[in-house]
């Protein structure tokens, strides 16, 4: 329930992350100004002995975060890509949460997966390791399918793992409520839709069959992309619970030592994994919305490997185009486009100052590109534009919420294997090549001809349809008949019967 019991929860979570020394740590890393960061300990050091104790092994924010549970756990392996955010020394330490948890027992694995695929393990497996990598929300054994010899990846939900989550986003609904209660001003940002729209992708996760089906259309999507391979799915070793991929052997994004190994150009490699989300983004608006290093390999050949598709973006057609617009209006500097385009999507309202609006925006990217190319930043962009925006009333949009938490993400993985990289640069040219194929003459035409299928296909209708319509535009409606009431008739009714009562009592005396 969605209820006051959750300020528990969230007292606890302070108290955990003051318990286990992790307060301290993040106030230092988020560099919080010294008088919030003496408030905030001041408030949570009389609850710490509520809090959590997680494992002492752990360094103290990982040990906060993995003793909270898996929705905490998520948000730790988004900050694990943005060392320019929490610093190098954190962002290494919150690794951990993307493949190298504590894994629950084989032999319940194996139970699980033989209560789900009503078969035993052996008959569908030759061979069935113990856990090669265990995350939030499920862990992975290699196995051998029986009948083919096929390497196959078989993922497991963990055990209860839908109850915690429940839990957890349970608390975060209360936290949203509270704020836009307590500080209306946050009212525009849609604290609780936010909170709605992250229920909605984190309990399509916890359904490995949408995660099959997943695979196989982003696999389908980007079976042309040179230097990128997603594994397949097999499909009848799959339910509710159970995923099985084919194999997918490489070196760990994140470990830059194996990949120099491999002999794989880490410059290149950061501008592929760039150029490629954009690509996913813009073409076909369906996106790999996990793209942390956890979820990535390296190929002996250099091939970027992707696996893990329990969150995945989605944008239609318009949004795509009024994304790109934007992007590329900020490559362009080209402000008074980019504030168009805010008013023409709805984002900014109608009675504001777009001239007024595009200054802000170029206040936003002046000094971004000012920058070396080391300190260029799609984050501080986002940031910016955040306040920028705020200033204006624009709302939240929550259809952008996943590839903007993406992009983010992605830059971190692209930063980690070159740190020098220049995001605008690389990012240009994609963005361009969907400029001229979806904004020019030959997207007008083929949006005509979307319209004009759209018409035949209810052509047979159309004839009667605008016949009605002239019909009822010349015939004058006759005024409703005034509804008669009933009260006078109840009113009636029950007089009658008090009357009939008194009379039948005088009687009987």
């Amino acid at each position: 329930m969605k209820g006051p019991h959750n300020l528990w929860r969230l007292i606890r979570t302070g108290a955990t992350f003051e318990r286990t020394g992790a307060m301290r740590v993040v106030l230092e890393a988020m560099n919080v100004p010294p008088r919030l960061r003496f408030v905030a300990r001041v408030m949570g050091w009389p609850f710490a002995w509520l809090g959590l104790k997680g494992d002492p092994a752990l360094p103290p924010v990982t040990r906060a975060l993995t003793a909270l549970g898996p929705a905490y756990i998520k948000f730790g392996q988004i900050l694990s890509t943005r060392p320019d955010i929490v610093g190098l020394d954190l962002a290494n330490q919150l690794r951990y949460l993307q493949d190298k948890l504590p894994a629950f027992p084989t032999a319940q694995a194996r139970a699980l997966i033989e209560a789900e695929l009503e078969r035993p393990v052996e008959a569908m497996f030759s061979d069935f390791s113990d856990p090669v990598a265990a995350a939030s929300i499920a862990q992975v054994h290699h196995a051998r399918v029986a009948e083919t010899g096929e390497e196959v990846a078989v993922k497991v939900l963990r055990p209860g793992i839908v109850k915690a989550f429940r839990r957890d986003i349970d608390a975060f609904y209360f936290a949203a409520g509270m704020i836009e209660r307590l500080l209306p001003s946050t009212r525009r940002l849609r604290p609780t839709d936010v909170i709605a729209h992250f229920e909605g992708v984190v309990m399509g996760e916890l359904d490995l069959r949408l995660e099959t089906a997943a695979a196989a259309e982003f696999a389908a999507n980007t079976a042309g992309d040179r230097g990128f391979r997603v594994p397949q799915p097999v499909w009848h070793l799959s339910a509710r619970q159970v995923m099985t991929l084919g194999w997918a052997e490489g070196a760990p994004l994140g470990d830059n030592a194996a990949i120099d190994a491999l002999g794989v150009d880490r410059m290149e490699l950061g501008e592929r994994v760039l150029q490629l989300f954009l690509k996913h983004a813009l073409r076909d608006g369906y996106f790999h919305a996990d793209m942390h290093q956890g979820n990535l390999k390296v190929a002996a050949n250099g091939d970027l490997i992707a696996y893990d598709f329990g969150i995945m973006g989605v944008l239609d057609e318009y949004t795509r185009r009024v994304y790109a617009e934007i992007l590329f209006g900020f490559i362009r500097k080209d402000y008074r486009r980019v504030a168009e385009v805010h008013f023409e999507a709805g984002y900014v309202p109608a009675d504001r100052d777009v001239e007024e609006f595009a200054r802000a925006l170029r206040s936003v990217g002046e000094p971004i590109f000012g920058m070396d190319a080391s300190r260029i930043s799609m984050a501080r962009l986002l940031n910016y534009l955040f306040e920028v925006t705020e200033r204006f009333g624009m709302q939240t949009r929550t259809e952008l919420i996943l590839l903007q938490r993406t992009m983010v993400v992605v830059e971190g993985v692209a930063r980690s294997l070159n740190p020098s990289i220049n995001i605008w640069h690389v990012a240009q040219p994609v963005v361009e090549e969907y400029i001229r194929n979806n904004l020019g003459p030959a997207a007008l035409a083929r949006d005509l001809g979307r319209a004009l299928t759209v018409m035949a296909r209810f052509g047979p209708h159309l004839p009667g349809a605008v016949e009605g319509a002239l019909i009822r535009l010349r015939t004058p409606l006759d005024p409703a008949p005034p509804r008669r009431s009933l009260a006078p008739l109840a009113w009636f009714i029950a007089g009658a019967a008090v009357t009939w009562a008194a009379f039948a009592t005088w009687l009987a005396a």
